[in-house]
Formats: C-alpha cells, structure tokens, sequence
C-alpha cells in the first residue's frame, strides 16, 4: 500500500478516535480504556504466534499502560471503598502477568487478562444501562453506595 494513503488512513484514525474521546462521557471514556487494552492484547496475541517478540512487547506494554496509567489510576480508592481497593489490586495482579507473559512468552497469561478485562468491561457497560434505565444522567453511571468511584475526568 502507498506510503501517504496508509499516513492518511491512521490520521484520519487518530482523528475519529481524538473526537471520540473528546466527546466522550465518563463512563464511555472507561469503556474505551478497556477495549483499547483488550485489543492490545489481542495484536499481542497474535505476535505471539507469529513468534514476533519485538512487537509482541510492544503490545503487551501499551496493555499495561492503559490498565496501570488509565484504569487503576482513575480508582478514587478513598470514596470507593473495598471495591476501588480490590479493583486496584485486580489491576495490579493484570500487569504483573503481563509482564510474565512477555518475559516467558505465555499466551496464556494473556488470555486470562483478557478474560479478566472482557468480564470488568461487560459489567462496567452494564452499570451504564442500568442508570440509563433508571432515569440516571447519561453522561455518568450509577454508583451504588461502596462500589467503585472514578476521579475527576474518568
């Protein structure tokens, strides 16, 4: 493919995702984090069974990154009680085996993250539907007393 069509295709990419985010509600900007690491773990997948370790590293780092400086770092672990602290060490736990993943090259490993995430995400979209049916604002989830708190912008 042409060096400038494929530029354009990721600008144009990037744009779309940029946009998303800007006009993103809370709520959906931690769907996205979870999808973006899912993904990541997917690509990460797949170098691993095209025995591509550079590229493989590379995915399971940008994994790693969103659940460690997007995810865990937007637990409010004061007002979120036991769950946000559980949560936390959830997170932990995810890049710890990652990076085991990487260092002895265990799809495995991987594979138990991304169920780990799949299963966060469907109950975190569910919290979404949950407030939308109750009447709640659409632009944050309900949060009963105890569970989990995001912080400022997430």
């Amino acid at each position: 493919m042409n060096a400038k069509l494929v530029y354009g295709a990721n600008t144009y990419a990037r744009v779309g995702l940029e946009t998303g985010v800007v006009a993103a509600t809370p709520h959906k900007l931690i769907l996205m984090l979870f999808e973006g690491a899912r993904l990541a773990l997917s690509c990460a997948l797949i170098h691993m069974k095209e025995n591509r370790p550079a590229a493989r590293g590379e995915a399971l780092s940008r994994a790693i990154a969103i659940i460690s400086s997007g995810l865990q770092a937007s637990l409010d672990i004061e007002r979120g009680g036991e769950l946000a602290q559980q949560l936390n060490t959830l997170y932990a736990y995810m890049s710890h085996r990652l990076l085991q993943a990487n260092l002895q090259n265990e799809a495995r490993h991987v594979e138990e993250v991304a169920r780990l995430l799949r299963e966060l995400s469907e109950a975190w979209a569910g919290i979404g539907t949950v407030a939308q049916a109750a009447g709640g604002e659409t632009g944050t989830p309900a949060m009963p007393q105890g569970s989990a708190s995001f912080s400022g912008g997430m």
